[in-house]
């Protein structure tokens, strides 16, 4: 991105080595965090020693905040997510959020009004659909 253009989320405008980065959800870095703190227990006679306050601390954030606690659910929540061609940051406020109206989707994630569209002329070409009626489409197809 150059100097000169602004940084906008709205319109997807972050930058191409944030756009390009691999994000994930709350849920995957609990998971991933809590195999590593298995993996301390099992090597170190007393863990708490192997295991640094931060580590500690992020581990017990992203399990408070995971929506998600089955790797199953989460592989299928990723899925799911995968399907509609969302940015990888916008894939992840979505499963960490999970906004329950179109409105707050939206709202966190102004670029997906685009997706909407798209949605809205792949899904109902031949019929005038209001964006409101195809994001709710659209949000019932996510759940």
């Amino acid at each position: 991105m150059s100097g000169e253009e602004e940084e906008n989320a709205a319109e997807l405008k972050i930058g191409d080595e944030f756009l390009k980065a691999k994000c994930l959800m709350n849920c995957e870095v609990a998971i991933i965090l809590h195999h590593k703190y298995e993996q301390l227990q099992q090597t170190s006679d007393d863990p708490m020693n192997q295991v640094s306050q931060v580590f500690e601390k992020s581990l017990q954030y992203v399990k408070r905040f995971s929506r998600y606690k089955n790797p199953d659910a989460v592989r299928q929540v990723r899925e799911i997510l995968s399907r509609y061609q969302l940015a990888e940051f916008e894939l992840c406020v979505l499963g960490n959020l999970c906004p329950e109206t179109v409105e707050e989707a939206i709202a966190m994630v102004p670029s997906i009004k685009v997706l909407l569209y798209l949605f809205t002329a792949q899904c109902f070409p031949r019929v005038h659909c209001s964006v409101v009626t195809s994001a709710q489409s659209f949000c019932r197809f996510l759940s």
